[in-house]
């Protein structure tokens, strides 16, 4: 059986496992290989190869590679509290969000979880590592995978597989502990070495390697402003009774979902309105800086939080920081070559920073408009003067970061941090990635507004992350208000949108996979009309349909 490996061609006899060919190319990845690839189709490394075709693997520090790492970990751990607290003291685990590295875990029952609690687990945790134990695969029936989730009181995963559209379920067993988990996982808890675990308010934090540097647990970087808006959203979710995909479908097949979004869209305006008050009533605040990710929605944020701003007798004029980009000869390079409009260089800061005072101290200042086109600055006449109740709202991805505004005063700046911050779960044990909802926006507003293909925004999301990780993250603690624009529902409004621009994604193409991987997760989700979203929604930015342009 002929193997082509990067160019390179071997032999190996039929039926050879992934694990063992591996072994022979592991000298050539930073980290241990956990999953392979035949034809350029992810396969778990305990397949064998049956066949000639070209391989490859992904090690830890590999995008698919890392979320096997993290999901495979999960599984560590709730075995680990199963074993240790025992069936009958817990009531329910869940893996609720991220905070950078790590997972925050809740738990109910009957046990309370202490320091000694936290010990007897992570030494439970480390001796199944230690035994290097077998993480097995199985493909089971519907009805007996239904049934055995009911018995171990895991009823979201059976809320979950009521819309499953298969009759087979693959399950992972670990030492007799059955779960579900979306997506790969590593062969063995020999390969989960990295990790930590401690208490965190009310439940435990898993911290865990980050892809970059897959082989040492990075210290936990606390984030309490972003922890208690993901938990307040959580816990929405919960009163809703719409914490997982499986509740969010029976809100859609019982007909509730009108409620549903007339309730969001009640909660997101009453938190606008609560920030605009907050502005409003500090002395001497002139700018509202306004930053968040990729595809958080911050175009229709600032219109309503304008408007909010508006109705608490303030005058709003948004300003783009696009607008100040340096002309594009002067635009520096990445390490590829490439222009990198991410970057704080990228931005004429010190023109920004003379408008900005100027307009503070009274001044009559012509605002520039940035022509993506020629790659040039204009002035256009469009002068600007502030008067007493006048406000900036500016709106670009450096907007927390002092280095932009250093000649404005502190007191004058109000930092505003966005994100669509998902906290609805596929099960107990499965998170939905935020990045996914942000991905999938992306993808539907590239595709009908910019004419871009799906390919084109996957290939580019690497990157476009790696400038997030730089130059917004680093700064989110330090923002005055949080606001999450995230919709529980919202996946099952992008379906139909973005479904068929996945079925695109042709199979040679190096995203293949990720469109896949997506494609088989949108299986989960029912569908929505858009008939009931208001036009002023966040999601209408996407979907198209908005009252603000």
């Amino acid at each position: 059986m002929k193997i082509t490996f990067r160019g390179r061609e071997y032999e190996y006899p039929e039926h050879t496992s992934l694990k063992t060919i591996a072994m022979d190319f592991q000298s050539e990845f930073q980290s241990p290989i956990v999953l392979g690839k035949i034809d350029n189709k992810l396969k778990e490394i305990f397949h064998t190869v049956d066949h000639d075709c070209a391989l490859d693997f992904e090690d830890l520090s590999g995008h698919a590679g890392h979320k096997a790492y993290k999901r495979s970990a999960s599984l560590l751990l709730i075995k680990s509290l199963y074993d240790v607290l025992g069936w009958e003291h817990i009531e329910k685990v869940k893996v609720e969000f991220s905070i950078g590295n790590a997972y925050y875990i809740s738990y109910k029952g009957d046990t309370r979880l202490d320091e000694d609690t936290v010990v007897r687990v992570r030494k439970r945790m480390q001796e199944l590592v230690d035994g290097d134990l077998p993480i097995r695969k199985s493909s089971n029936s519907l009805e007996r995978v239904m049934k055995r989730f009911h018995e171990l009181k895991m009823y979201d995963k059976e809320r979950l597989f009521r819309y499953r559209r298969s009759d087979k379920v693959n399950l992972y067993a670990l030492d007799g502990f059955e779960d579900y988990f979306y997506g790969y996982m590593v062969p063995s808890c020999g390969y989960i070495k990295y990790f930590d675990l401690f208490l965190y308010r009310d439940g435990l934090m898993l911290q865990l390697p980050k892809r970059s540097d897959p082989l040492k647990v990075p210290p936990f970087a606390d984030s309490p402003k972003l922890f208690d808006t993901m938990y307040d959203a959580t816990k929405w979710g919960e009163m809703m009774d719409i914490d997982t995909v499986g509740a969010l479908n029976d809100a859609i097949s019982q007909g509730r979902m009108n409620e549903v979004i007339l309730v969001q869209e009640a909660l997101i305006e009453s938190r606008i309105a609560e920030i605009a008050k907050d502005i409003g009533s500090r002395e001497g605040v002139r700018f509202v800086m306004i930053a968040g990710p990729s595809s958080s929605g911050k175009t229709t944020f600032s219109h309503r939080l304008s408007i909010e701003l508006l109705a608490h007798g303030m005058k709003p004029h948004p300003i783009a920081l696009d607008n100040y980009f340096k002309n594009r000869v002067d635009t520096p390079k990445d390490e590829d070559g490439n222009y990198d409009f991410e970057c704080l260089e990228a931005i004429d800061t010190e023109g920004f920073n003379r408008d900005m005072t100027a307009l503070l101290n009274g001044e009559r200042v012509e605002i520039p408009s940035f022509n993506f086109k020629t790659g040039v600055r204009e002035y256009k006449g469009d002068f600007l003067q502030m008067g007493e109740s006048d406000i900036l709202v500016i709106e670009g991805i450096h907007g927390l970061n002092d280095a932009l505004s250093y000649t404005l005063p502190k007191e004058s700046k109000y930092k505003i941090y966005i994100s669509a911050l998902t906290t609805l779960n596929v099960d107990e044990h499965n998170r939905v990635p935020t990045t996914d909802g942000r991905l999938m926006r992306r993808m539907v507003r590239d595709f009908y507004t910019r004419g871009a293909s799906v390919s084109r925004t996957l290939s580019m999301w690497p990157s476009v992350r790696r400038g997030e990780e730089r130059n917004i993250f680093p700064f989110q603690e330090e923002a005055d208000a949080m606001f999450n624009s995230a919709h529980i529902y919202e996946i099952a409004v992008l379906k139909p949108f973005v479904e068929p621009l996945l079925f695109a994604v042709e199979e040679g193409d190096p995203d293949y996979q990720e469109a896949k991987r997506l494609l088989k997760f949108l299986q989960y989700f029912l569908s929505i009309d858009t008939a009931g979203i208001p036009a002023n929604s966040i999601i209408r930015e996407f979907i198209g349909g908005s009252v603000f342009y």
